[in-house]
């Protein structure tokens, strides 16, 4: 299976206009050649390279990560994100899931919760939901967006299309900030079928020990699933850029999802080019000084 060819498959390319059907939801249909256990062998494999370059990134101080995992509800976000957490340090790892806003970050503009959670040089940050739940949900329901108090936006009838578009404006800047500064950003999004999910909610129903995590709310998301995946193309469509691509990964296949975005994450970790800082002759000069001071120890 050529790997390269199947991320390249699910990047959604800058600058080109995206529909959602012509990108796979799950593993069977395009992407033969590979079995789980395979693909288990091969996750494995990646999670030992990715603390490797996790190790290198923390030590040499130069980089930071930011994925930003986007999905409908139980498209498999938390087990995505136990994944990439099983094959990292978690001391220099942030994970940041963002749900309604506060009384207090309502008071500040909408990018501002997100920066404050962003991470250090040396740091991965992982975002559950994110900053575009501020052009996804929000549009869906407008309404959301009169707690903001925005100015000209006194009533839902007042919110037209160009606040989106500002936002997405607004968004691309901010990322590519981010990127000049040294932040490789990774964004994905689980694409699960409408099928899938109701076959999700039905366990999450009928299974006891999954009975918490279903909420009578997200059914009111699901009524409006149309609305949703129009909101996400055209927000694909504004703000995949080349400093900040979009990944569409194939969700109903949980066990291909986590090895499409280990082989994402590890692919942009690879393109830093990543090393441990060299000393000057100064330092290693006083390193030989310690280990002649330890050598020289009575055991």
């Amino acid at each position: 299976m050529n790997y390269e060819k199947a991320i390249e498959r699910m990047l959604v390319e800058p600058g080109k206009k995206i529909k959602l059907k012509s990108y796979e939801t799950d593993f069977k249909s395009k992407n033969k050649g590979i079995s789980r256990e395979e693909a288990e062998r091969l996750m494995d494999l990646g999670l030992e390279h990715m603390r490797s370059m996790q190790d290198m990134l923390y030590a040499e101080k130069k980089h930071s990560v930011l994925l930003v995992i986007q999905a409908m509800d139980a498209a498999g976000k938390d087990s995505a994100v136990n994944h990439v957490m099983s094959g990292l340090n978690p001391v220099n790892v942030k994970v940041t899931g963002f749900k309604a806003p506060t009384h207090i970050e309502l008071g500040h503009d909408f990018l501002w919760r997100h920066q404050m959670a962003l991470p250090a040089k040396g740091e991965i940050g992982i975002f559950v939901r994110s900053h575009y739940e501020n052009v996804l949900v929000t549009r869906v329901h407008p309404e959301f967006l009169m707690a903001e108090n925005l100015p000209g936006i006194d009533k839902v009838e007042d919110v037209k299309k160009s606040l989106f578009r500002t936002r997405f404006r607004q968004i691309n800047d901010w990322e590519r900030h981010l990127t000049e500064n040294g932040t490789t950003i990774i964004k994905v999004f689980l694409f699960q079928s409408k099928e899938e999910q109701k076959k999700q909610f039905m366990e999450r129903i009928e299974d006891p020990s999954k009975n918490w995590k279903f909420n009578i709310g997200d059914l009111k998301d699901r009524a409006v699933w149309d609305d949703f995946m129009e909101a996400y193309e055209d927000m694909f469509n504004h703000t995949s850029t080349k400093w900040a691509p979009w990944y569409i990964l194939p969700a109903d296949d949980r066990w291909y999802a986590r090895l499409a975005l280990g082989a994402i994450v590890y692919r942009e970790f690879h393109k830093l080019d990543l090393g441990y800082p060299v000393v000057s002759a100064f330092e290693m000069e006083k390193l030989q000084e310690a280990k002649k001071v330890l050598l020289a120890e009575k055991d």
